[in-house]
């Protein structure tokens, strides 16, 4: 990742019936994962989720802080329509999410 990437923050759910990127916990936006935080598989699920839902390449996306909590620091490259993608899912009410 560079400078000129977009960074924010995200609350992983491991484990989740049902995936998808969406909501906040926080200020930081939601990723449901089906994986388990085993052997980083659920690591490398959140990254493949957000690249889908923001609408960019697999490889545009990294962390810059990975921690063993589920709070992680992304970056992403950065343009307009990613950080307007960024707040709509931000903004997003997911049912059956009780931290919306």
């Amino acid at each position: 990742m560079n400078h000129g990437d977009f960074i924010f923050s995200v609350h992983v759910r491991p484990g989740a019936r049902r995936p998808g990127v969406g909501g906040s916990h926080g200020d930081r936006l939601v990723v449901r994962v089906r994986a388990r935080a085993v052997d980083g598989a659920a690591n490398e699920e959140v990254l493949s989720a957000l690249a889908l839902a923001l609408g960019v390449p697999r490889r545009d996306v990294g962390f810059v802080r990975i921690s063993r909590s589920r709070d992680k620091l992304v970056a992403v490259r950065d343009t307009a329509r990613v950080r307007s993608r960024h707040r709509q899912l931000v903004e997003t009410l997911v049912p059956g999410d009780a931290e919306n």
